[in-house]
């Protein structure tokens, strides 16, 4: 009789099996890498990106350009 028992909590595995048995423990991660989420949907040529607390986004748009930073500019 093969008998596995897994205990989640306790991160804990026990086989009891006259066989030698190959057992495999693996726990999820995150799905994929972590990457830039970037609205680029209305971007325009020399538009810089951007960070936009409100959206919780990075942004490139018509809003932050490279013609629009200027030298003391807000940005």
């Amino acid at each position: 009789m093969t008998s596995v028992n897994v205990s989640t909590t306790k991160n804990t595995v026990t086989v009891n099996e006259g066989d030698t048995t190959v057992v495999t423990v693996t726990t999820t991660g995150p799905q994929g890498p972590k990457g830039l989420d970037l609205d680029e949907l209305s971007k325009v040529d020399g538009s810089i990106i951007y960070y936009d607390s409100t959206s919780a986004k990075f942004k490139a748009d018509a809003t932050t350009t490279k013609l629009t930073l200027v030298d003391g500019g807000n940005f």
